[in-house]
């Protein structure tokens, strides 16, 4: 298993992101790191994870500990090839009732 570090590329097993690809910005303990996605190129957000919710890969891209996001991405497009996420559809608004006479 690769070892747990700033830049290594992951993707996340668990919660509304799992199956995300996400890089490891900064380890904050044994058991928690923080990750981003970035938001714009794979959907993840920047926060705090176990690392028990997280699949370590092999890949890992050249970036200082606590980057910002624009940093990230433009790291990962120079190495890596991470496809936008779809774009979900919002839901609509109902139409608001009739009242009775």
């Amino acid at each position: 298993m690769p070892a747990i570090e700033v830049g290594r590329l992951c993707v996340k097993t668990a919660g509304r992101e799992s199956g995300k690809k996400c890089v490891i910005i900064d380890v904050i303990d044994k058991s928690f790191v923080l990750v981003t996605g970035p938001q714009q190129l794979t959907g993840v957000k920047r926060r705090r994870t176990n690392v028990k919710h997280l699949e370590v890969t092999e890949e890992k891209i050249d970036i200082k500990k606590g980057a910002t996001d624009e940093e990230v991405a433009k790291a990962m497009g120079k190495t890596l090839k991470v496809e936008k996420p779809p774009e979900v559809e919002k839901p609509r608004k109902r139409k608001p009732r009739e009242k009775k006479a």
